[in-house]
């Protein structure tokens, strides 16, 4: 049975790749000093009963390079907007006009971008746990076909692929992380 192993690598490259995404959608909510409408979406709205999005809300603009603006459709969720904006942690300050509410991106000075570098470095350090528990799982895989009767060249084969493919992940996490820190250092 276990001469014809196939590990199915691409079900770990598949996730893999899906903990790279979610690192990528981490590092677009990090402000950079400049303004972008994908910093709003970790901020959900208690919108009819329930967790919403904030672009399901209004609409999302960026007038200009340091302002973001939110043009909210229900006049009564003008303020459920206002409020999960301020408690999100983002450090913005929305201020209303009508049911329009505008986001001035302040200056990072430098104590909030090595802050944010520090942020930045947890959400790779969470990527890089989250690809080496799909290298564990193939490992375990490839473990129990060993037990199974695989033969050794045939595991040692499979562990270096899948080695190989964490390596390649891990290195992407890593690059990933230092152009997101060269980004938020910028000035």
């Amino acid at each position: 049975m276990a001469e014809d192993f196939e590990l199915d690598t691409d079900d770990l490259q598949r996730r893999m790749d899906g903990a790279m995404a979610n690192l990528r959608t981490e590092f677009a909510s990090l402000r950079t000093g400049r303004a972008s409408a994908s910093m709003l979406e970790p901020v959900m709205v208690e919108a009819y009963g329930q967790k919403t999005p904030i672009n399901q809300v209004g609409t999302v603009n960026v007038p200009e390079p340091r302002m973001v603006t939110i043009n909210v459709w229900d006049k009564g969720l003008v303020s459920k907007v206002e409020k999960a904006i301020r408690e999100s942690g983002l450090g913005i300050n929305p201020q209303l006009n009508g049911t329009i509410i505008m986001l001035p991106i302040p200056e990072l000075n430098e104590e909030r971008r090595r802050d944010l570098t520090k942020v930045a470095g947890q959400y790779a350090e969470s990527a890089r746990v989250a690809i080496r528990n799909v290298r564990r799982d193939g490992m375990d895989q490839i473990k129990k076909a060993k037990a199974d009767g695989l033969s050794e060249d045939d595991q040692k084969f499979w562990e270096t692929e899948v080695q190989e493919l964490t390596d390649t992940m891990i290195k992407a996490v890593d690059a990933q992380l230092e152009t997101k820190q060269a980004e938020i250092m910028q000035v």
